[in-house]
């Protein structure tokens, strides 16, 4: 069991930074592997970056690489979703999520935990 609070999101102009925050409570943080995800209306929930359990394997979706670095602290129960070089399109609603599996996995439905989400919105 783990709960999960999303921060950091906020409004930004194209090209800015902004970096989102996950706190997960529980005793068991570093059995889970994280995801973040992202929504817009009309959309389907959309994988973003994922983190192993240990945090030494990373996955990214193509439009974000680069720009976007997922990490974790689990001495800290916390995940970061560093987010250089903003676009409009990355506009979205920002959720984090945790997976009880030794994968990082892509599709929302596979994810059992999920924070209540946090607004980032790029302008140009």
């Amino acid at each position: 069991q783990v709960q999960l609070v999303e921060s950091g999101g906020g409004l930004v102009q194209a090209g800015g930074s902004l970096r989102l925050s996950c706190e997960a409570s529980g005793r068991t943080f570093s059995q889970y592997a994280m995801g973040w995800f992202r929504q817009v209306p009309g959309k389907e929930r959309g994988f973003v970056a994922g983190i192993s359990r240990s945090g030494l394997r990373t996955d990214y979706e193509d439009s974000v690489k680069g720009r976007f670095t997922i990490s974790r602290d689990n001495a800290k129960n916390m995940v970061y979703l560093q987010m250089n070089s903003l676009e409009p399109e990355d506009t979205a609603v920002y959720y984090c999520a945790a997976d009880e599996t030794v994968f990082i996995r892509r599709n929302s439905r596979q994810y059992d935990y999920w924070g209540q989400g946090t607004q980032v919105t790029v302008s140009s």
